[in-house]
């Protein structure tokens, strides 16, 4: 390997800069769990406002924010449903079976990479049965789709899903994690992807350079039960807003991932070019299919490009800590190591 690592591993891999690190530094503190932190107070209010919903709470992980959502919309053994290869599925083991008591069932992709049908999920719910069968009374959505690459839902499929969830008296909970990369793929507020949801998780660390948190949003009932949730599972901080203030900094940054989006489309034409098997990312996760997927992260880390598996390929994501030269360099290292 010569010259410079070249880290498509995720866009959590993200550093604060300098600005990021002013502005923790000089953040305006005081005890969250006794609830006078005002800059945690400020980013739950903006992330709300951004977000289209009444309130919001700080939580230190996009796990933690959905596992906390699922906690208060689920009774135990109430059966709900996400799409195949959800985040709350595949990555928070088990958590919402094991802590929030809920039992997962599956909803094919097929209207399209991480989204499924509107009468697919109508026959997924079903009509009630005796006293013996499964509840299903959670539905939850996942935009942008990780698994699938970084897919967006667009807002008339959104409002579709929620019509016939709430049709059936389902609870609805978006994860938000990436939802401000949906937004601006999508060129439209962040807020137009929530209407109609009981509850949004959204992350801060997913290439905007924020080193940790989320928030769980939803209503200010949702969220006072929320921070007792929180509380409950050790995410209550008390001068959180040294944390929070770098949150801030990064949903002032949420046009910029445009960049990473275009960084993204320029990596899989390479790759394509060079004989991959990609598609177009909506987004900046670039999945690429291989014959060995071991074998073709071992061989990129000889190069001195990192990559990580997902979904059973190859998964190359770009984000702000990466530069076009970076990506022109990663191109010409394959190309050369072919």
């Amino acid at each position: 390997m010569t010259g410079q690592l070249i880290d498509f591993r995720s866009d959590t891999v993200t550093r604060p800069d300098a600005i990021m690190r002013a502005a923790m530094a000089e953040a305006e503190v005081d005890d969250n769990v006794i609830g006078t932190d005002p800059t945690i107070a400020e980013l739950e209010r903006r992330a709300a406002q951004t977000l289209g919903m009444p309130a919001a709470l700080w939580t230190p992980s996009g796990t933690m924010a959905n596992l906390i959502a699922l906690s208060v919309h689920l009774r135990r053994g109430d059966r709900f449903l996400a799409t195949r290869g959800a985040h709350v599925l595949t990555n928070e083991l088990g958590s919402a079976a094991w802590l929030a008591g809920g039992m997962p069932d599956i909803l094919e992709h097929d209207a399209g990479p991480g989204r499924c049908l509107p009468e697919t999920l109508e026959a997924a719910i079903g009509n009630p049965g005796p006293y013996f069968t499964l509840r299903t009374t959670l539905l939850c959505l996942e935009n942008t789709h990780n698994a699938a690459g970084g897919a967006v839902t667009p807002p008339d499929e959104h409002a579709q899903l929620l019509s016939v969830a709430k049709q059936a008296g389902l609870t609805v909970h978006l994860d938000g994690a990436r939802i401000w990369h949906a937004a601006v793929a999508l060129q439209v507020p962040p807020a137009a992807l929530t209407v109609g949801v009981d509850s949004v998780s959204a992350c801060f660390s997913k290439g905007l350079g924020a080193p940790v948190g989320s928030v769980v949003a939803g209503s200010a009932e949702f969220v006072e039960q929320a921070r007792r949730m929180r509380q409950m599972l050790g995410g209550g901080v008390r001068q959180g807003g040294v944390l929070a203030a770098a949150c801030l900094v990064a949903l002032d940054r949420v046009d910029e991932l445009a960049e990473t989006h275009e960084f993204a489309k320029r990596l899989a034409d390479g790759l394509s070019e060079h004989g991959w098997d990609v598609r177009t990312p909506d987004t900046n996760i670039v999945l690429a299919g291989v014959p060995d997927v071991p074998t073709a992260l071992n061989w990129l880390g000889s190069l001195g490009i990192q990559a990580l598996p997902m979904a059973g390929k190859v998964r190359f994501v770009t984000h702000r800590d990466l530069s076009s030269a970076d990506i022109a360099e990663a191109l010409r290292r394959i190309k050369a190591g072919a």
